[in-house]
């Protein structure tokens, strides 16, 4: 073998290493949610006022894809919080029922209960230092359980998800979920957050073989955590990061 040879043979090598690698720290630093384009089939909010709605410009890395926030709010008065049900707006798709979307609505509102309830005193009644918390599950998806697992757990089917990942920004046969809500003072009733999110299932292992409904319960899960940071965040006259 001349020396030509052995040097092509062994860059391959390098290079195939260093691409495995790659790969491995990719999927290693997989999360079990990502961030995807808000859904606006008819232009306009499903729940959100249209004065608000067109009042709503893109979130900060990590938060919410479109929001909006009051100017000139006394943060530090609001100490309590109320949260409303969660309703059902909106369409679902690959067959979600019509059950499975009020099952996913009560367990964002319980979500919401534990995350927002560590940080501020809930209350069932507005009043002086008291905001309203109004959400709107305005679109779900279920994953394809088997052929998630399959995607995720198969190496050579794991190479292809990433492979679409990387190609669309979305792994094959994941779950989601899109959802609408808004703060008010829970007297005067001015809005003091709005915002829409959607996001869908990402390519944690630890989320493989989860049912079909289990993408949607992280995305609100994640909601519920970044509600709560937000408020008590504005509550302490923490910055509110710049948008993305």
């Amino acid at each position: 073998m001349n020396v030509d040879s052995m040097s092509l043979q062994r860059t391959v090598r390098i290079c195939g290493a260093a691409a495995a690698f790659a790969l491995l720290a990719a999927l290693s630093g997989c999360a079990t949610t990502q961030a995807a384009k808000v859904e606006l089939p008819h232009g306009h909010c499903a729940y959100l006022a249209p004065d608000i709605c067109s009042e709503l410009t893109p979130g900060p890395v990590g938060g919410a894809s479109l929001r909006y926030i009051a100017p000139n709010v006394n943060w530090s008065q609001y100490t309590k919080v109320m949260i409303s049900p969660v309703t059902v707006w909106g369409s679902v798709k690959r067959e979600v029922s019509a059950a499975d979307a009020q099952y996913l609505a009560n367990y964002l509102y319980q979500a919401l209960v534990q995350q927002i309830g560590a940080k501020f005193q809930l209350v069932d009644e507005p009043g002086p230092g008291v905001m309203k918390l109004q959400t709107a599950l305005t679109n779900a998806e279920a994953a394809v359980p088997v052929l998630r697992t399959v995607s995720m757990l198969i190496p050579q089917a794991r190479v292809l998800a990433t492979l679409k990942y990387v190609a669309t920004g979305s792994y094959p046969f994941v779950g989601s979920a899109q959802g609408e809500g808004e703060v008010t003072d829970s007297v005067t009733g001015q809005v003091l957050v709005a915002a829409i999110d959607r996001r869908i299932g990402g390519g944690s292992l630890q989320t493989a073989a989860q049912w079909q409904l289990g993408d949607a319960q992280n995305v609100m899960d994640n909601w519920a955590a970044l509600l709560a940071t937000r408020l008590a965040d504005l509550h302490a006259g923490k910055p509110v990061p710049a948008p993305s």
